[in-house]
C-alpha cells in the first residue's frame, strides 16, 4: 500500500495584468481567452455608454450587469461572453440590437489555486497548454504528510461549475491517466487533512495517528508502537461516532477495520 509520503515523492500571488494592447500581443489571441474567477473586465454596449461597466468575475464565474443582473460567464471565451450578454439584453427588451464588447483589464484566472495540505500552497500560473493535475501538485511541492489521498478539483467548464474528487493512489499506482485531468484557469485544487485515529491506554506511544487506507486495529496498535508490558489485546475497545453523531463503544477484534476518528483504548491485563 502506497503511503502519502511515497505518493508525494512520485507526484513530487502571481498577478497577470493585461491591457488591450497586451491582450492583442498574446499568441493565443484575445478571442481565445477564457474568462474565470478573479478576472476584471470592462463591458461596453455600442451607443449605450450608460451601460459601460468594469466588473470582477466572481469565484463562481458570474458577473453583475445593469438590467439583466447576474450572468454566468466563467469558462466562456470573450466572444461567447459578449454574445451571452447581448442575447440577454435583447431578450429582455432593454436594447434592440446590442453590440457588446468585453475588454480584459486584469486577467487573474490563468492561475490555479492549490490549497490545503500541500507543501507549498498558493496560486500557480498556467504557463503552458495542457497542464495537468499531477503537474500542478508537483509545482506545489506534492501532498504534505498530513494530507489526504484524494484531491478535490473545483472550477468552471463551459459556464458550469464542476466539482470532482480524484483518487491520487489510483492515479499513480494504477496508471489512471483519465484522472490526471487538464486544468483550466480559475481552478482550485484542495487537499483535505488526512483522516486520523487515536490510541490511549497501555500502548508505547499514545496519541493521534494517520489512518491509512484499509487499516485494521492490529495495524493501528503497531503504529502506536505496540502494547506495553502491562497491556493486553483482549477486550480492546474502539470508541466510534456514527453517522447520527451518537458515540458507540465496540469490543473490537484485531482484524476490525478502523474508521476516521476512531479511538482505541487498550486495557491493562489481569495477571
Amino acid at each position: 500500500m502506497l503511503t502519502t509520503r511515497a505518493l508525494c515523492a512520485l507526484i513530487g500571488g502571481l498577478l497577470i495584468t493585461v491591457t488591450s494592447s497586451d491582450a492583442q500581443a498574446q499568441s493565443a489571441g484575445i478571442g481565445e481567452l477564457v474568462l474565470g474567477g478573479g478576472d476584471i473586465v470592462r463591458i461596453a454596449v455600442l451607443q449605450n455608454p450608460d451601460l459601460t461597466t468594469e466588473v470582477r468575475v466572481s469565484e463562481n464565474g458570474t458577473v453583475s450587469f445593469p438590467y439583466i443582473g447576474i450572468v454566468p460567464v466563467g469558462g466562456l471565451t470573450l466572444p461567447q461572453g459578449e454574445k451571452k450578454i447581448a442575447d440577454l439584453l435583447r431578450e429582455g427588451g432593454f436594447v434592440a440590437k446590442p453590440q457588446v464588447n468585453i475588454l480584459p483589464v486584469q486577467i487573474r484566472s490563468r492561475q490555479v489555486a492549490v490549497l490545503g495540505q500541500v507543501n507549498r500552497p498558493g496560486r500557480y500560473p498556467l504557463e503552458a497548454a495542457n497542464v495537468r493535475l499531477s503537474d500542478m501538485l508537483a509545482n506545489a511541492g506534492g501532498i504534505a504528510a498530513t494530507g489526504a489521498d484524494t484531491v478535490v478539483l473545483m472550477g468552471t467548464r463551459e459556464g458550469k461549475a464542476i466539482r470532482r474528487e480524484i483518487d491520487i493512489p489510483m492515479l499513480v499506482s494504477k496508471g489512471d491517466s483519465a484522472s490526471d485531468v487538464p486544468l483550466a484557469g480559475g481552478d482550485v485544487l484542495y487537499v483535505n487533512r488526512a483522516p486520523m485515529f487515536y490510541i490511549y491506554g497501555e500502548v508505547q506511544r499514545a496519541g493521534a495517528f494517520r489512518l491509512e487506507r484499509n487499516m485494521t486495529v492490529m495495524q493501528g496498535l503497531a503504529a502506536g508502537g505496540g502494547l506495553t508490558g502491562r497491556g493486553t489485546d483482549k477486550g480492546l475497545r474502539v470508541h466510534r461516532r456514527g453517522a447520527d453523531g451518537a458515540l458507540r463503544i465496540i469490543e473490537a477484534k484485531l482484524d476490525e477495520p478502523l474508521e476516521a476518528d476512531d479511538v482505541i483504548y487498550v486495557r491493562e491485563g489481569l495477571f
